[in-house]
C-alpha cells in the first residue's frame, strides 16, 4: 500500500490561510445553492422514501441516462447494460484493477501518470510500468516496443492506463495519430485499454478530439469518467464503461465493496439534469478556468527562475512545472507549506522515483489573486534554494525571468520532460 501523494495534503490545505495549488479542486462556489436548495427540497418532497433507500448496484437507469447524455456530447453512445454508476471516478479505478489485475501482472500508465492510480495500482500489487510522455501526449512508438519485449518474455499488460484528453498531472493531450494508433495496438494485441476522462469536456482552446472509446466501439476499451469535475466532487459519482464479460466481474467487485452508488445522490443528478442546464454550467466553468490558467501562466513567467519549464495545457486543471535537477520539490513543499502555500511533489506522479525536481500546480480550486500570490510565494522558496545552491557550488543561477522576458509558446516553456530528438508519435 502506498499513500496518495494529493490526500496527505488535504488535512494541511483545508487550513484557510493556506493557498492550495495542490488537489484537483473544481470551483464548487459556483454552483448555484438556491438551485441546490430546489433540487433537495423537490427529493425531500416527492422521493424522500426511494432517496433514502438502497439502490441497485450497476446504478438507477436515469443515472445512467443522465451518464449517456455526458457522453453523447463528446460522441459516444454506449449501451446502458455495459454502464456501472460508482463512487466516484476513484472507485472505478479500483474495480478495474480488482476486476483485471493479479499481483504482478503489468500495468501500463503514463510518465507521469495520475497520482491518485499509483496507489491503487501498487495495492494490488501490479508490476507498473511507466511510457514516456511530451507534448503529443503517450509516445506509442515506446508503447509498441515495450509491447514487443514483453511478448518475448511471454508476457502481455492487463492493461494501458491513459488519461488522454488534459492528462493529469501534465496537462497534455493525446494526439489524434496516437489515439488511433493505441486502438490499432489494442485490437491487434486483444489488449484492453483503460481510458480515464474527467477533463473531455473542459477545453479552452483548440478543436475536440474523438476519446478513446468512441474511436474502438467498445471492444477494448473500458472508459471511465466522473461528475466530480462538471458538477461536484461531493456526491461522488463517477462511472465505468465496459464490455459485457469484464462489466460483469466489476459489478461483483462493487457488490462487495459498498453494494451500491449513494442513492440520495443519484435522485440530486436526476434533479439536476432535468433542468436541462448542465452545458450552460460546464460553459461558465470554462470560462472560470480560462483565465485562471492563464493568471497562473503568467504568473510563472513572473516570478519562477530562468530554468524552470512548464506545460501549457489547452484544457483540464492543471499545469506541470519542472524545475532545475538539483532542487527536490518535497523538500520544497516542506518549505512551501511555512509559507502557507502548497502544491503536489512530482514523485507522486511515477512509481520508481522520478519527478523529484517537478511539481503539479492546479489553477481551478482558488481565484486568481490567489493564483498570483501563490505562485509568488511558491517562487520566492524556489529563488532562496536556487541561492543557497549558488552559495554552496559556486555556480551561478540563470538570471530570473520577468513576467516579460518569455512570451507564451517560445522555447522556454516546451514541455519539460521532452528530450531532445524526441518526437515521433
Amino acid at each position: 500500500m502506498r499513500s496518495s501523494a494529493m490526500r496527505d495534503l488535504m488535512a494541511i490545505t483545508a487550513r484557510p490561510e493556506v493557498i492550495s495549488l495542490a488537489g484537483g479542486l473544481p470551483d464548487t462556489s459556483t454552483f448555484p445553492a438556491q438551485s441546490f436548495a430546489a433540487q433537495m427540497t423537490r427529493i425531500a418532497q416527492e422521493s424522500a422514501a426511494e432517496a433514502l433507500q438502497y439502490g441497485p448496484t450497476e446504478g438507477f437507469e436515469e443515472t445512467k441516462d443522465c451518464i449517456g447524455e455526458v457522453m453523447a456530447a463528446e460522441g459516444m453512445l454506449p449501451d446502458p447494460e455495459d454502464v456501472i454508476v460508482t463512487t466516484g471516478g476513484q472507485q472505478a479505478i479500483d474495480l478495474v484493477c480488482k476486476t483485471l489485475v493479479d499481483p504482478g501482472d503489468v500495468v501500463v500508465c503514463e510518465a507521469p501518470t495520475y497520482p491518485g492510480a499509483v496507489p491503487v495500482f501498487c495495492s494490488y500489487q501490479a508490476d507498473v510500468v511507466q511510457i514516456e510522455t511530451d507534448e503529443q501526449g503517450m509516445r506509442i512508438d515506446l508503447l509498441e516496443e515495450l509491447l514487443a519485449r514483453l511478448g518475448r518474455e511471454g508476457r502481455r499488460p492487463k492493461f494501458v492506463y491513459s488519461v488522454p484528453s488534459f492528462q493529469n498531472p501534465a496537462g497534455v493531450t493525446m494526439s489524434l495519430e496516437r489515439r488511433l494508433r493505441l486502438v490499432e495496438l489494442a485490437a491487434r494485441h486483444e489488449m484492453l485499454v483503460v481510458e480515464d476522462n474527467p477533463y473531455g469536456q473542459l477545453r479552452y482552446e483548440g478543436e475536440p478530439l474523438p476519446p478513446l472509446y468512441q474511436l474502438d466501439g467498445g471492444d477494448f476499451v473500458i472508459y471511465l469518467g466522473t461528475f466530480s469535475k462538471i458538477l461536484s466532487p461531493g456526491i461522488r459519482l463517477g462511472w465505468a464503461v465496459a464490455p459485457p464479460p469484464v462489466m460483469e466481474k466489476i459489478v461483483l467487485g462493487k457488490q462487495a465493496a459498498d453494494l451500491c452508488t449513494s442513492t440520495l445522490t443519484q435522485y440530486f443528478l436526476r434533479e439536476y439534469f432535468a433542468e436541462g442546464r448542465w452545458r450552460d454550467y460546464v460553459a461558465d466553468l470554462v470560462e472560470i478556468y480560462r483565465s485562471r490558467r492563464d493568471v497562473m501562466l503568467a504568473a510563472l513567467r513572473e516570478h519562477f527562475p530562468a530554468e524552470a519549464t512548464w506545460t501549457e495545457p489547452e484544457g483540464g486543471l492543471f499545469i506541470w512545472a519542472t524545475l532545475p535537477e538539483y532542487l527536490d520539490t518535497s523538500d520544497l513543499l516542506a518549505k512551501a507549506l511555512r509559507a502557507d502555500v502548497a502544491f503536489v511533489p512530482g514523485q507522486g506522479a511515477y512509481v520508481d522515483g522520478r519527478g523529484v525536481n517537478s511539481m503539479r500546480l492546479n489553477f481551478s480550486g482558488v481565484g486568481e489573486d490567489e493564483i498570483r500570490e501563490g505562485i509568488r510565494r511558491i517562487g520566492a522558496v524556489i529563488e532562496e534554494q536556487v541561492q543557497l545552491y549558488g552559495a554552496v557550488t559556486g555556480e551561478l543561477p540563470l538570471p530570473g525571468r520577468s513576467a516579460d522576458a518569455v512570451e507564451p509558446g517560445t522555447d522556454e516553456n516546451v514541455l519539460p520532460f521532452r528530450k531532445s530528438g524526441e518526437g515521433s508519435p
